[in-house]
């Protein structure tokens, strides 16, 4: 019985217009692979030999074949077997069993009723939390809601903090934060004086990271980054079935504002006198919730397309469904599916037009 070549079920090739990626789900990495090596794993994964394939191609490319298993051998991203059934596809669908995965609250020094919000987030069974200050803050207040959560064992299972550097925030108080609430799994300090970036557990989930980056509104939300790209099965299996920032997503702004995001103008009512539940409701809250990188312009073509965050609150502008829909590429990103090559985006003089929409003149100046 021959041996055929098989695709580790968690090792996933995507396709783009210039070259191709396997994701590699369990480890979380990527690489790239040409896209001769992607149609000839879509092709005859699980049903031919290598000595087949290159018959099939009538022995002109022995070497270069030999070279692509080789490489897939390396990175142990495929095996060879003679009973390719007994190793099934893995299952691509996306199940989360709540409304609401994930929620970002704003706060400042005036935020009133913070406790409420948190208390709402819990009625929807949201289980991450993010919250945001755009002006320097007192940790106490940090501290008064991760004690909050902590004390009435909330849902809540992970806090990721964005908070303004100030003389009076260091890494010592910080780790002692974390050591006391489990729950919160990083600190990202911006407008800091220097840059550092602290582990806080041995497998580095945890972290504290100080940046020089000025941060002082959400004009600055939606930048995509290959540091930022994310290649785990979550990530990838709720990219390919829904949108991959706004799926599952409520926000509450500075002012109590219910937003899907709190870069989106559009508000469904205040959380001072709105449930969550009434605005998850409402007919146009979810209408981003299923449009899939698949469906965005430039996007659809791009190897990153599903480990990669997509931003509908800043895009070029330049493509609307049938539905109403923006299916315009995000406006922070520089790549370029068709040649393969990366450029400062605010820099392009196609963007021009949707940077001024935006306000971002001055934001833009500082990335260039």
């Amino acid at each position: 019985m021959k041996k055929v070549f098989k695709l580790y079920s968690n090792c996933i090739p995507v396709k783009g217009k210039n070259r191709s990626l396997i994701c590699d789900l369990q480890r979380g990495n990527f690489e790239f692979i040409p896209n001769g090596l992607y149609d000839i794993l879509k092709s005859y994964n699980g049903k031919k030999s290598v000595d087949e394939i290159k018959s099939i191609f009538e022995n002109q490319y022995d070497d270069i074949i030999d070279e692509y298993f080789d490489f897939l051998l390396e990175k142990e991203f495929v095996f060879y077997t003679q009973n390719p059934n007994y190793f099934p596809k893995m299952d691509m669908s996306f199940s989360y069993p709540f409304e609401v995965s994930n929620a970002i609250v704003e706060i400042d020094s005036k935020t009133k009723d913070v406790l409420k919000i948190i208390d709402s987030l819990e009625s929807v069974n949201c289980k991450f939390l993010e919250i945001r200050s755009y002006e320097i803050i007192s940790l106490d207040i940090i501290e008064n809601i991760l004690e909050y959560i902590s004390r009435n064992e909330m849902i809540i299972s992970s806090v990721r903090v964005i908070i303004q550097f100030s003389n009076t925030i260091n890494i010592q108080i910080l780790q002692t934060i974390m050591e006391n609430y489990p729950r919160v799994t990083c600190f990202i300090v911006v407008n800091s004086k220097d840059e550092s970036y602290t582990p806080v557990d041995e497998k580095k989930q945890r972290f504290i990271f100080f940046t020089k980056l000025h941060i002082d509104n959400n004009l600055h939300c939606g930048k995509v980054y290959p540091n930022f790209f994310t290649s785990n099965i979550k990530m990838f299996t709720e990219s390919i079935n829904h949108n991959s920032c706004l799926h599952k997503k409520i926000s509450i702004d500075k002012d109590g504002n219910i937003k899907n995001c709190p870069s989106i103008p559009q508000s469904f009512g205040n959380i001072k006198d709105t449930a969550l539940e009434n605005a998850l409701n409402h007919p146009e809250f979810k209408k981003y919730w299923n449009l899939t990188k698949d469906s965005i312009e430039v996007c659809k073509d791009c190897e990153f397309r599903y480990i990669c965050t997509d931003c509908r609150a800043y895009t070029e502008q330049t493509h609307v469904n049938p539905e109403g829909l923006d299916i315009s590429k995000p406006l922070k990103c520089g790549y370029n599916p068709y040649t393969g090559e990366w450029e400062e985006w605010s820099t392009n003089p196609l963007k021009q037009k949707a940077i001024e929409h935006y306000g971002m003149q001055d934001l833009s100046k500082k990335y260039s």
